[in-house]
């Protein structure tokens, strides 16, 4: 079943085009790669995916009864991210914040939520610690226990190993990939890493300012496009 239909998107920026012709689906259940150069349009989907700007033409549809408000992100972090001054737990809880409307208080049932995500990752041991005294890997797996607060259905991620060393970037692919194929969570994530694109996800969308491919892995491996990067052994 569709989660998401986006139908010929576009995207500007002060009346600037910046990304064009974007037409795909998202299933559940799928692991979806968004792949491309730096300043190819990626953010600015992903900034449209969730609702935090509009398209300058087409639409952006949720399905299965999914709201705009149930999809978890996990961003990219700034230095100052980083050394954010709050505990473990304080952090994971806060994926529940879109679901409180307008009660100013966390539930029962939110904390009950925060602390099965923290089991779920297996970061039980930080729930006291302060989230800026944590290596790199640990703090992003306290945001994916963040963003799966946040959703139940699909999570968003935007460079989830950036900085991370090359043992921990596996550790964090294979969670991410049992997260999908195990627990069935739709997985929408942007890379650099195209390797890693094609050997996880079940469907790839390139971009370069619009869309140059969408597909399955084994069409864009066999793709103009993905053969072009794999001959070249190119990196983004």
């Amino acid at each position: 079943m569709k989660l998401i239909s986006c139908d010929n998107l576009s995207f500007s920026y002060e009346s600037t085009q910046v990304v064009k012709n974007l037409s795909f689906d998202v299933n559940e259940g799928e692991y979806l790669c968004v792949v491309g150069e730096n300043g190819s349009g990626k953010s600015t989907l992903i900034k449209g995916l969730l609702g935090l700007k509009s398209p300058s033409r087409g639409k952006i549809i949720h399905l299965s009864g999914l709201k705009s408000n149930e999809v978890g992100y996990l961003p990219q972090q700034t230095p100052a991210q980083k050394d954010f001054p709050a505990g473990v737990f304080e952090v994971v809880l806060s994926g529940r914040l879109n679901s409180r409307g307008w009660f100013p208080f966390y539930s029962k049932n939110d904390k009950k939520n925060a602390m099965e995500n923290i089991e779920r990752l297996g970061i039980q041991s930080l729930v006291h610690k302060s989230y800026r005294e944590l290596s790199g890997g640990q703090q992003q797996r306290v945001l994916l226990a963040r963003a799966l607060c946040a959703s139940k259905k699909i999570i968003i991620l935007d460079e989830p190993v950036t900085g991370l060393d090359p043992i921990v970037t596996e550790e964090m692919y294979r969670l991410i990939e049992e997260l999908n194929k195990k627990e069935k969570i739709t997985i929408i994530m942007v890379s650099h890493d195209i390797n890693a694109s094609v050997k996880y996800a079940s469907h790839i969308l390139h971009l370069n300012f619009d869309q140059s491919f969408y597909g399955t892995t084994e069409e864009y491996i066999k793709s103009p496009m993905g053969r072009y990067f794999f001959s070249e052994e190119k990196s983004f």
